[in-house]
């Protein structure tokens, strides 16, 4: 067996239990391994991490550990400049789409509500197959599922009140300036189309009739949206978050 040791960074602690938090840890190797396997191996999925350290020099996720090394573990970052500096992360591909576990179908729907892509499957499998095929950022509560090979960009949601999970979404991948709110169907995805008032008027309860006169309609589902009392509260919803990230 030998002995390489590591320290994490900034938020990649979160994967690791407290006694190994903040502090530099000793991991103990059976043969010669890869970066990415000690890494994961010690709890860290691989889309969180965006330098890799060894001995001081910028390595890849492919880089030998034999034993004696020092590895330093960094996450993305958001506030410093590390042009040149080799990295193994990559920045998320635009515009920002999203893969969604089941579990988190309520920061599916803000996500919907601000305008971005968000498709949301109850099987970790489906979800990596989307990811992967269609360049689609991974949102999970599943650490496991960011550990998969094919995930190439994801993020574990480290809250459990949907509101504070969509602003961690918003600050991670810098979202602020994409929001196009109110221009997807918060059930289907799919971007709504404005549509005549007299096209749906024979859908519409007589007070809506008489009150409102702007329409869109989901070409998928066929769910008819307007500037209803909802539409305040769902305002207040992103407005909100907005004010909740720190980069507001």
């Amino acid at each position: 067996m030998h002995d390489v040791w590591f320290r994490f960074y900034a938020q990649l602690n979160d994967f690791l239990p407290a006694s190994r938090r903040g502090c530099r840890i000793v991991h103990h190797l059976r043969g010669v391994t890869s970066a990415k396997d000690a890494i994961e191996g010690l709890g860290v999925p691989h889309p969180e991490v965006d330098v890799i350290l060894v001995d001081g020099i910028p390595e890849d996720f492919e880089c030998r550990l034999h034993g004696g090394e020092h590895v330093s573990v960094f996450p993305a970052f958001r506030t410093t400049d590390v042009a040149g500096i080799r990295r193994v992360g990559a920045d998320a591909p635009r515009p920002v789409r999203f893969a969604l576990s089941a579990h988190l179908g309520k920061l599916a729907a803000l996500l919907r509500l601000a305008g971005f892509d968000a498709v949301m499957t109850t099987d970790a499998a489906d979800v990596a197959n989307l990811a992967a095929r269609d360049a689609r950022i991974v949102l999970t509560r599943d650490v496991e599922l960011l550990k998969r090979n094919i995930v190439r960009h994801g993020y574990w949601v480290r809250h459990s009140d949907p509101e504070w999970q969509f602003v961690e979404a918003l600050e991670r991948f810098d979202l602020l300036g994409d929001m196009d709110p109110f221009a997807r169907c918060l059930r289907c995805n799919v971007p709504v189309v404005p549509v005549e008032a007299d096209a749906v008027s024979d859908r519409l309860l007589p007070r809506t009739r008489a009150e409102f006169r702007h329409f869109h309609r989901c070409p998928e589902c066929d769910r008819i949206y307007w500037a209803g009392s909802h539409y305040s509260r769902l305002r207040d919803v992103l407005d909100r978050a907005r004010d909740r990230t720190t980069m507001s």
